[in-house]
């Protein structure tokens, strides 16, 4: 379904085939935010999600070299999320439950569900190019990382895939200052919604710190962050039949609120 006019700005709507869990659960997929990297890689993810009874909204935005980087990724994502309200009136697919969500984001992914998670509290101001970030009209409730990218100054001053945060935010965090204020989940907390992380020592993609950090950070400000370990590498999390993914799994039904057995 198109949120906009741009061929990236739409999201592939996933509906169980028999009795609905309540609840949402969007799919982010990764790849540095870089245009070669598209939903496909989502899709199983999001299939395997249905397949459990949970509806799923696998989203896919604009990304560098498509007319992505800032603030064009981030809004893409937001407006993304929010047109789901829109979808949940109703239609030949039947009512969606928005009143719990929650986002499954895999590596750059995650950054992008992270800052969804909190945007509720982003302070913008009026005119600033990202006050669609704010007032969001779907909350999302819970966020699983998979090995996610959660500390944007540490990933860009350690060169994590070249340039790539650089690129994203339109410099380094001494050029654009605010950019990593408004987008760098790690400097955004408390954001009042809890985040499971997912993440492998042995990653050699992105940093198993940056999920701790990331977790130690959210705790100590207050919020309900949990790292969860698994074994394989970082592309392990995006497969269904995985250990990994029956981990990112099983945390749904207490993110969503302990709503998880069928209805209807």
């Amino acid at each position: 379904m198109p949120y906009g006019s741009d061929r990236s700005q739409y999201a592939d709507l996933h509906l169980p085939g028999g009795r609905r869990r309540p609840g949402t659960v969007v799919i982010i997929h990764g790849g540095f935010w870089r245009a070669a990297y598209t939903a496909d890689l989502g899709t199983p993810l999001a299939a395997d999600v249905a397949g459990r009874g949970w509806v799923a909204w696998n989203l896919e935005y604009r990304r560098l070299g498509g007319g992505g980087g800032w603030p064009a990724t981030f809004l893409d994502v937001a407006t993304g999320v929010d047109k789901l309200a829109e979808v949940a009136l109703g239609g030949d697919h039947g009512p969606i439950d928005t009143s719990a969500v929650v986002a499954i984001g895999h590596s750059a992914g995650e950054q992008l569900a992270a800052l969804l998670a909190g945007r509720a509290s982003t302070a913008v101001r009026p005119g600033d190019p990202s006050l669609p970030l704010a007032a969001p009209r779907v909350d999302l409730t819970g966020v699983v990382s998979q090995a996610g990218v959660l500390d944007l100054t540490v990933a860009g001053r350690s060169g994590l895939r070249g340039t790539a945060v650089w690129d994203l935010l339109g410099g380094t965090a001494a050029q654009v200052p605010q950019h990593y204020r408004t987008a760098d989940p790690i400097r955004r907390l408390p954001i009042g919604v809890p985040v499971y992380c997912v993440h492998s020592k042995d990653d050699t993609t992105v940093p198993y710190a940056q999920s701790t950090a990331y977790v130690d950070a959210a705790t100590e400000a207050g919020d309900r962050a949990v790292l969860h370990p698994v074994q394989g590498d970082h592309l392990t999390l995006i497969d269904p039949s995985s250990a990994a993914w029956a981990t990112v799994v099983a945390l749904l039904p207490d993110l969503l609120g302990g709503r998880g057995e069928p209805t209807g």
